[in-house]
């Protein structure tokens, strides 16, 4: 899938993004550098939680809303996150959701377009 084709995707059917695809488009067209971030109330090591660091820097890179974004980390979220209202996993999502773009700091650039 093309980068332009991806993001037209996911703003008009963002149901139909898979976590998988998110990655592919990401690791085709960005270089990656793990560098240590914080999610509201969550500090991620550099080189911990990378699939969060890059979805959250593509989602910067791009402007996406934080639903776009959020969409981007598929069924975890769909199914793990929003089906499982109590649950403990997937920090990175819920805190996400609470915080939205406010709460997401890098210490440097994890993406660099290739």
């Amino acid at each position: 899938m093309e980068l332009k084709q991806f993001l037209s995707q996911l703003k008009s059917q963002p149901e139909t993004i898979g976590f998988n695809d998110t990655m592919a488009i990401i690791d085709g067209y960005y270089s990656f550098m793990p560098t240590a971030f914080i999610n509201g109330s969550v500090n991620n090591e550099a080189n911990t939680n990378n699939g969060s660091c890059k979805i959250f820097a593509f989602g910067q890179l791009h402007n996406l809303s934080t639903d776009e974004t959020l969409a981007c980390f598929g069924d975890f979220y769909r199914v793990d996150v929003l089906q499982n209202a109590e649950g403990q996993d997937h920090g990175n999502i819920r805190n996400f959701i609470q915080s939205g773009w406010s709460g997401i700091k890098f210490d440097s650039a994890p993406l660099a377009e290739r």
